[in-house]
């Protein structure tokens, strides 16, 4: 129910600075260090001798020495350690090794096939490495499945009713939705013009009085199986987008398991760069938005849903829904053709 030949973000950069990260990903139990030469590394987390997680164990320059019973372990998965008898290794010391790279400040890990590993089709994410623009990062473990979280955020319709005392707006709820498509990628764009700003957006504007008409947008970007940018901003009525409070956010949504996720966001901004209330304020907003509102009404959808796959349940279909349908049947044909190639 995976994909495999994909990027997934397993973590922030800074996770593997002087430690190891173990993080499941895909239902995969990894472990995570940086080598020597600053390199990263991925290995399956489960010594192949008492399946012990190498975790639990630690590195030692380039190897990965268990914690159970010493045997140590390179970055390619090989085992050139053993302390044990005459040192002989056997032959099936081994365990598999995943491609690992790091780009726009996160780590990435590929499941599949590693010759197929390109880390140049990672979508673009440069904002989050822009020196010119301050970023406020964040993660929640979401106990529910990665789709349900990316069908939330292809549908920012809900900010209006889960997100209220941020986000309400007349004009959002009035705004144009354009929904499109370029190859594997979905489009999901809300203009809002000349309407009152949402209590967030008056934020990013100095001086605003609250009355004065603005045009805002939310729009989102998704790629497969679950990477999303969302370009949002709020400008005087009229103006261009450019004279206004615009910010990015990476919300990049990794499986963990069938029913739980890895929830890791970024928020990146060119408005009160230097501001630290305003760092608090995205902080705040991030923690009650993202962790206290939407959390717990998806892990509510999941418990409601058992282990269900949604479209099985056949829900009733709104217009708002038809980005996250087109992304889900995005999905659906990459599992059936890796399901095929795998034949």
């Amino acid at each position: 129910m995976f994909l495999r030949n994909t990027w997934y973000m397993a973590g922030w950069s800074s996770e593997i600075e002087g430690r190891m990260l173990a993080r499941r990903i895909a239902d995969t139990p990894l472990v995570f260090y940086r080598r020597q030469d600053g390199r990263p590394a991925a290995l399956h987390d489960r010594c192949p001798h008492r399946f012990a997680p190498l975790s639990r164990g630690r590195v030692d320059g380039d190897v990965v020495e268990c914690g159970y019973h010493g045997l140590r372990f390179d970055g390619g998965g090989k085992c050139v350690g053993n302390p044990h008898g005459d040192g002989r290794i056997p032959q099936a010391a081994e365990v598999r090794a995943f491609p690992a790279v790091e780009k726009y400040t996160l780590l990435w890990v590929w499941l599949g096939e590693p010759s197929l590993a390109d880390p140049s089709i990672i979508p673009d994410f440069s904002f989050l490495d822009d020196p010119a623009r301050r970023r406020v990062d964040g993660y929640l473990h979401v106990r529910a499945n990665y789709l349900l979280e990316t069908d939330n955020l292809l549908d920012l319709s809900h900010t209006q009713f889960v997100h209220a005392n941020f986000h309400a707006s007349e004009a959002i709820l009035k705004g144009r939705h354009e929904v499109r498509q370029d190859g594997r990628t979905v489009h999901s764009n809300l203009w809002c013009p000349d309407g009152e700003a949402s209590p967030m957006f008056a934020k990013r504007l100095p001086g605003y009085d609250g009355r004065s008409p603005v045009d805002q947008w939310l729009d989102m970007r998704w790629d497969p199986p679950c990477l999303l940018r969302l370009d949002t901003g709020v400008t005087p009525a009229g103006r261009p987008r450019d004279e206004g409070g615009q910010s990015f956010t990476a919300h990049i949504v990794t499986p963990e398991t069938e029913t739980s996720t890895h929830y890791f966001f970024a928020h990146s901004r060119n408005f009160r760069v230097a501001d630290e209330e305003m760092d608090q304020a995205i902080a705040h907003w991030q923690q009650v938005g993202f962790g206290e509102q939407d959390k717990p009404m998806l892990e509510a959808v999941q418990q409601a849903m058992g282990t269900a796959d949604l479209m099985s349940l056949k829900p009733i279909l709104l217009p708002i829904d038809t980005a996250a349908v087109r992304a889900r049947r995005v999905v659906r044909q990459l599992l059936e053709e890796e399901a095929g190639g795998a034949r």
